[in-house]
């Protein structure tokens, strides 16, 4: 028996990165997994079973957690995304700095953890290594799906009349839009039509002056669209109808915007950070020097403006093997296999 956590999945109210792994682990797992919230579930558990969470908690916030380590109803896996709650503290919750150190330990007493790619394996074995612990978990990288909700994979789509490029993400310093936005007023102010769709929930701490520089903007650019509360279907839309999405970010765990745009056929510029290299491999994505502007400004208006260039992105793009969130499950079952 696998028991799939949704705590927080559960109950909330938008779409991050987070809770749409959860979302699909809980798709694909299907029957295999038995969906449960806090601690339960521990009472049916077996010893043979496992406890399989993608949520970041610290034994603080579910009361009953520490008792449940030292009593061990089952054995206990976890999926790991990053450390950037204390790589930049200044530009994350307060809340979420407060945690992860208590998570990112909790995690070494796991019986299995999956990184969601080297850099954040890595991440998490380094800070343990600075704890001190000689003992914890074994950490392999899982692949995560880029068939956001199954769909089958696109093989490129229509010209537009008049460009549009995509940007996804929560409206917060670490996505980097208000760089973004200075890059595309420049385009803008040379003269190249084109629209900037932004999509993504607001930080409700930090998210608030990126709003106001978005409206700013919007009244001298009619091509600058905001999405605040955009569907999966509307989302959709605007993967379909882009020539490329942009992801200027500054830190990543896995960069699941980058997959899933190459899985819709669209080219994707983005950071030159580690982490991505490890999406970019075998083509499709363009990397740019981070927070570099007059670098963004020269890739932007070579993707806006070269259709040869943006052709061979294109067929690199859907050309490109990637993971499906059939073969994330499949890579977990084949640990939890006795489950």
């Amino acid at each position: 028996m696998i028991w799939l956590d949704h705590t927080k999945s559960g109950r909330a109210g938008h779409h991050s990165g987070l809770m749409r792994v959860s979302g699909e682990l809980a798709r694909t797992l299907g029957a295999t997994a038995t969906i449960v919230t806090g601690t339960d579930w521990t009472s049916s558990a077996q010893p043979d079973d496992w406890f399989l969470t993608a949520e970041i908690f610290s034994p603080d916030e579910r009361p009953g957690w520490d008792a449940l380590m030292v009593r061990r109803p089952c054995r206990l896996a976890a999926i790991f995304h990053d450390a950037i709650p204390l790589k930049l503290p200044r530009i994350t919750w307060p809340q979420s700095v407060a945690r992860h150190p208590g998570y990112m330990k909790m995690l070494a007493g796991f019986d299995h953890v999956w990184a969601v790619s080297h850099a954040s394996r890595q991440e998490l074995l380094d800070y343990w290594n600075w704890l001190g612990l000689t003992t914890h978990a074994e950490v392999e990288v899982l692949g995560l799906g880029a068939d956001f909700g199954g769909r089958e994979r696109r093989t490129g789509g229509p010209i537009q009349s008049v460009p549009s490029l995509l940007c996804v993400g929560i409206l917060e310093p670490r996505k980097n839009q208000q760089f973004l936005l200075r890059v595309c007023e420049r385009l803008w102010t040379e003269g190249f039509e084109f629209e900037l769709n932004l999509v993504g929930r607001v930080n409700p701490h930090f998210g608030k002056p990126i709003r106001n520089q978005i409206k700013q903007l919007q009244k001298r650019q009619g091509g600058l669209h905001f999405h605040e509360g955009a569907t999966d279907v509307v989302l959709e839309q605007l993967y379909a109808q882009a020539r490329a999405v942009v992801y200027p970010t500054i830190a990543e765990g896995c960069g699941l915007p980058v997959l899933e745009s190459l899985w819709r056929g669209v080219p994707c510029v983005c950071s030159d950070l580690p982490v991505l290299h490890e999406s970019a491999i075998g083509g499709g994505v363009e990397m740019v020097a981070l927070n570099d502007e007059n670098a963004w400004v020269d890739a932007l208006r070579r993707i806006l403006t070269d259709d040869h260039h943006h052709a061979s992105l294109v067929t690199a793009a859907m050309n490109k093997p990637l993971s499906t969130w059939r073969d994330t499950a499949a890579a977990l079952r084949k640990v939890l296999a006795d489950a």
